[in-house]
C-alpha cells in the first residue's frame, strides 16, 4: 500500500494548484498594506514518526491546550507575518497506524471557515478528486476600503482604555484550563434566562456565563468598563452574499461594553441580551466601516486588557469531519487553545465527554488565584460536577 503521509503530501501539492496564494509570501507595501506575492516558493511540510499510540494520550488529545503540541508541530519554523511560509504542516505517524496532522497558517490569509474549506479540498484530493468540489474564490476586492474611506459605525472593539487596577493583575502565574458545557450545564444556565430571551443560542448563554464569572473572578473594580467581543462570521450579512468558495477573512468582533457592577448585579438575562444585541450589529455597512477604519487609523488591534475577552464559536466549522480517506478525525481544534500574548482569547470547541455527551469545551486562561475563584463562580451557576481535570505534565517520548 502507498504510504499515508505520501498520499497527504501529494494531495497537498495538487490542492495548492487551486489555492496557489498559500504557496506565496506576504509582503508589506505602502501604507502598511499587506499583499500576497505569488512566488510559488511553497509551504513547509514536515514528516515525522512518534513511538506513541493514540491511547497513550488519554483525554489530553480532546482538550485544548494539547500539551504535546510542540512535538507534533515543529516550532522552530518562522513565525513572522511577512516574507515567510504561509502554511507549516507536520504529519506524524503513530505506532498504532494513526496520524496526527498539525497545521499552522497565517491568519491574514483566511479565517477558520476558509481554513476548513481548504482542508476539505485537500482531503478530497487525497481521496482521488481531480479538483475541489467547491472552487476557491480569491476576490479580496470585495472587502477593500471604500474611496473615500469613512467610518460610519461605532467600533468599541478598538478602544484601548487601561483600567485603574490593570497593573495589579499578575501575568506571571497563569493557569490554562478547559471547561466542559454539556446538556446538564447548559440547561442549568438556561434556567436563569428570562422567557423573552429563550430563543437565545447555546453560544449566547455560555458567553454570558463566562463573562460574568470571569469578571467576578478577576475582582474588577465595580465602576470599570468590561467588554466581551464576539467573533461573527459575516458571510451571510452581505447583499449579495459573499460568493461560495471565498476563503479570506470575513468576520468582525463587535464589543459589548458595560461596567462590572451592571454586568454582575443585574439579572443574568441582561448579559445574554447584550451578547445577542452586539452580534446583530454586524452588517454589510459595519464590515465596510471596519475596512475604512483600518485605512484611516492604521491596522488597529482589538482591546487587549484583562477586562476584555474575545470568544469564537468553532463548534460547527467541521474540521472533525475532514476525511483524507481513512475516516473522520478522532479530535480536532486549536492545539494551543487560545494561549498566546493575549489571555482573553477563548475559542469554543465541539467535544464529547467520557459519558458520551456532546457539548462545548471552553479553554480559559487566568491568573491562578482568579482561576480558583472562577471555578467557584461557575459551580454556583451550574452546580457543575462534570469538569475535566487539569491536564498533567507527563511526557510521552517521541522520536523525529
Amino acid at each position: 500500500e502507498k504510504d499515508a503521509v505520501e498520499i497527504i503530501r501529494e494531495a497537498l501539492t495538487k490542492t495548492l494548484v487551486f489555492y496557489y496564494p498559500f504557496a506565496g509570501r506576504l509582503r508589506e507595501v505602502y501604507g502598511r498594506k499587506l499583499m500576497v506575492d505569488c512566488t510559488g516558493e511553497g509551504v513547509i511540510f514536515i514528516e515525522a514518526d512518534a513511538d506513541a499510540t493514540l491511547d497513550q494520550f488519554s483525554g489530553s488529545l480532546q482538550l485544548a491546550p494539547f500539551q504535546y503540541s510542540q512535538q507534533f508541530l515543529y516550532d522552530s519554523c518562522s513565525q513572522e507575518i511577512t516574507n515567510c511560509p504561509l502554511l507549516v504542516i507536520q504529519v506524524t505517524r503513530l505506532k498504532c497506524n494513526g496520524l496526527i496532522l498539525g497545521i499552522r497558517w497565517n491568519h491574514n490569509m483566511s479565517d477558520a471557515t476558509g481554513l476548513s474549506q481548504f482542508m476539505n479540498a485537500w482531503a478530497e484530493m487525497a481521496r482521488g478528486a481531480r479538483k475541489p468540489s467547491i472552487a476557491p474564490v480569491w476576490r479580496r476586492d470585495l472587502l477593500m476600503a471604500r474611496d473615500p474611506p469613512r467610518i460610519t459605525c461605532h467600533h468599541r472593539e478598538f478602544e484601548q482604555v487601561l483600567g485603574t487596577n490593570e497593573r495589579t493583575i499578575s501575568y506571571d502565574n497563569m493557569l490554562h484550563r478547559p471547561f466542559f458545557f454539556g446538556p446538564t450545564e447548559v440547561a442549568a444556565i438556561r434556567r436563569l434566562v428570562p422567557h423573552h430571551l429563550r430563543n437565545c443560542t447555546t453560544f449566547d448563554v455560555i458567553t454570558a456565563c463566562l463573562w460574568r464569572c470571569r469578571t467576578k473572578a478577576l475582582r474588577i473594580d465595580a465602576d470599570e468598563d468590561v467588554s466581551m467581543m464576539c467573533i461573527v462570521n459575516a458571510r451571510a450579512r452581505f447583499n449579495p452574499r459573499i460568493p461560495v468558495g471565498y476563503y479570506g477573512n470575513v468576520f468582525a468582533y463587535p464589543a459589548a461594553v458595560t461596567t462590572a457592577r451592571k454586568l454582575c448585579e443585574n439579572p443574568f438575562g441582561h448579559a445574554v441580551e447584550m451578547i445577542k444585541r452586539v452580534k446583530k450589529e454586524v452588517t454589510e455597512e459595519y464590515m465596510h466601516s471596519v475596512a475604512d477604519l483600518m485605512v484611516l487609523k492604521g491596522r488597529r488591534m482589538f482591546t487587549r486588557t484583562m477586562r476584555s475577552c474575545i470568544v469564537s464559536d468553532l463548534t460547527s466549522i467541521g474540521l472533525r469531519d475532514v476525511d483524507f480517506g481513512w475516516g473522520k478525525a478522532v479530535s480536532s481544534g486549536m492545539a494551543k487553545g487560545g494561549t498566546g500574548d493575549f489571555p482573553g482569547t477563548t475559542p469554543f470547541y465541539a467535544h464529547k465527554n467520557a459519558k458520551g455527551e456532546e457539548g462545548v469545551v471552553v479553554p480559559l486562561w487566568l491568573p491562578a488565584e482568579a482561576m480558583s475563584r472562577f471555578v467557584k463562580e461557575l459551580d454556583d451557576m451550574v452546580g457543575n460536577q462534570n469538569q475535566p481535570p487539569t491536564s498533567g505534565s507527563s511526557f510521552i517520548r517521541s522520536t523525529f
